[in-house]
């Protein structure tokens, strides 16, 4: 019997985000991973990890800094997968808007990323998913499950529709905080999380073991 092959994971490193966190959970769930911000070795990977933290015109800047933004576009255009955490989800779609000022993002979803309306802000604790059927990503994980979420903005609407037939909807999954927001996608090989499954527990585990089985 042939013993199964470890996927290679790159975490995308352009200084936003949690990296040794996302490397620990991603080898835990049985991936070998590297840290880098290597053009090279992100576009060779099996998967391609973008985190994020912080405000979404700085780790745009950054992103385009370390050539994020063609990787991102590259590995998405040969159908290789790429999984976005937190702000590394919010800069998939077409803009951030944060105190008045507008980034533009990655653009591969249409819409905007704005401010929670809410009456608490940051939006900083444990939250249930509505998951649509036929999800892979949260695969084997119970409906009554939380996740960790710390963010003040969100994307608060969906607007991309697909026509063909021959060509699989997104899968979006929401969550509440003072109003609906995206909380997760699942885009062909684009797979996305507003919340940090890295510091999910045995949920966010289940997810990063689900999107592994897919490279």
């Amino acid at each position: 019997m042939t013993a199964a092959r470890t996927p290679d994971v790159v975490v995308f490193d352009y200084g936003f985000g949690n990296v040794r966190s996302a490397q620990r959970a991603l080898e835990r769930a049985g991936a070998r991973v590297e840290i880098t911000g290597d053009y090279d070795a992100a576009m060779k990977a099996d998967g391609l990890l973008v985190p994020g933290v912080g405000a979404f015109a700085a780790c745009m800047r950054g992103l385009r800094a370390a050539r994020g933004d063609w990787v991102v576009e590259r590995r998405l255009s040969g159908g290789r997968p790429v999984l976005g955490i937190c702000v590394g989800m919010q800069v998939l779609f077409d803009e951030g808007i944060e105190q008045g000022e507008r980034a533009e993002g990655l653009a591969e979803w249409p819409g905007a990323v704005d401010r929670l309306r809410a009456e608490t802000v940051p939006h900083m604790g444990w939250n249930t998913v509505e998951r649509p059927e036929g999800s892979r990503l949260f695969a084997g994980v119970p409906e009554d499950e939380r996740f960790y979420f710390v963010h003040s903005y969100a994307a608060h609407s969906w607007q991309l529709e697909v026509t063909n037939p021959r060509i699989a909807a997104p899968l979006v999954s929401w969550t509440t905080h003072g109003e609906p927001f995206v909380a997760a996608v699942e885009n062909g090989p684009l797979w996305a999380t507003q919340f940090h499954p890295e510091k999910s527990g045995d949920a966010g585990a289940r997810l990063l073991t689900n999107w592994i089985e897919t490279l």
